[in-house]
């Protein structure tokens, strides 16, 4: 005769508990594994046929219906293993932390992970996990620049409330100039990419002087309306308004909101002219530095990255011509950009910011 199983009853939270490891993504396989034979064993009473249902061998079946007996929940754990013991405290990775945090290495802007062993008493590769475990990393920094707009809160406001709730029968641009693109031609020919290497050009270039790129982003559709100056004047601003006015659809009763900076060429008294002699468009002025305000930007690091930073260009002309080029590919298939935030969340950011350099003696 078969030995007797003992007897496997769950509680309801011992039920709820090992449903949650068997289902949670981040469960270790094995204990997955275990909790789903609890579970199947809490319902059938042969282990061959768990071992059936779940594609295991019986014995292993047994191992954790027994295992679960005993001790429950804590069972199913693994114990821990046999090692070495710790030579890092608790204490030296605060210690570590609060100097990388806190401190700065004598005649240094930051610390490196080999001067912040030698500062500790630690190894560098202690240093190193401790850093990567944290994500400390003091040998990046980053730039940032809070607006001094008297009116910022209520410019973010504007301008996130048009981006989130658009007015009814309303086309919403972003616009903005990007200025001083340079075409730049590499002093050789560029070496390409072969397996195991990347594409190569010279670190040194010749220029054969610059445009200017003036965009409209239709922030509904995504679409781009876009076009070269070799001169940035409130001459050339007039030009591309001409030039957007004709390009949209003419329907009766369509307003048009215009999103743009503080840029001078933007106030001068010729362009206040032609907006008086259309009404039909509605300006939206972003607070001063706060270019990431404005969604044409992301489509100016786009083109950036994709087509002008690694381009060799041997004359403004054939610069623009791949200018025209890149705004015709995208309109072919435009896609806007997704903006989430809202301005309440925004400004909760900034506030925090503000706090923690209010006290920085700067």
């Amino acid at each position: 005769m078969a030995r007797p199983k003992p007897a496997l009853i769950l509680s309801d939270d011992e039920r709820q508990k090992l449903t949650t490891w068997a289902n949670r993504p981040k469960s270790t396989q094995r204990l997955a594994l275990r909790a789903r034979i609890v579970l199947a064993c809490a319902d059938e009473t042969s282990n061959k046929a768990v071992a059936s249902q779940l594609g295991v061998c019986a014995a292993t079946v047994g191992t954790w219906r027994n295992r679960f007996v005993a001790q429950r929940l804590d069972g199913l754990v693994d114990e821990p293993r046999p090692g070495a013991p710790r030579t890092v405290t608790d204490a030296d990775i605060e210690r570590v932390v609060t100097a990388t945090l806190e401190t700065k290495p004598k005649a240094a802007t930051h610390w490196s992970t080999r001067g912040m062993a030698q500062a500790t008493g630690m190894s560098q590769s202690t240093i190193s996990r401790i850093w990567r475990t944290f994500e400390l990393k003091p040998h990046r920094a980053d730039t940032f620049k809070l607006s001094t707009d008297p009116y910022f809160v209520e410019k973010v406001r504007d301008v996130v409330g048009l981006y989130l709730a658009p007015p009814d029968r309303a086309i919403v641009l972003s616009v903005d100039e990007k200025s001083q693109v340079q075409a730049l031609d590499r002093t050789q020919p560029v070496l390409p990419m072969t397996p195991a290497q990347v594409e190569r050009g010279t670190h040194d270039y010749v220029r054969h002087g610059t445009t200017s790129l003036v965009a409209a982003l239709d922030v509904a559709t995504g679409k781009v309306i876009g076009t070269c100056h070799r001169r940035h004047r409130h001459q050339e601003f007039l030009k591309f308004l001409d030039h957007v006015d004709a390009t949209l659809p003419r329907e009766p009763g369509v307003s048009v909101h215009i999103v743009l900076d503080n840029y001078a060429t933007h106030k001068t008294p010729a362009v206040k002219r032609w907006f008086v002699r259309h009404p039909e468009y509605h300006l939206h002025f972003i607070p001063t530095s706060s270019s990431w305000l404005n969604q044409v930007e992301r489509f100016f690091a786009e083109i950036t990255e994709k087509r002008i930073r690694r381009g060799v260009f041997k004359s403004v002309h054939a610069l623009e011509q791949a200018i025209t080029e890149y705004l015709a590919e995208h309109n072919a298939d435009p896609k806007p950009f997704a903006w989430v935030a809202d301005a309440d969340s925004i400004l909760d950011r900034i506030k925090r910011v503000c706090e923690r350099t209010s006290d920085s003696g700067h």
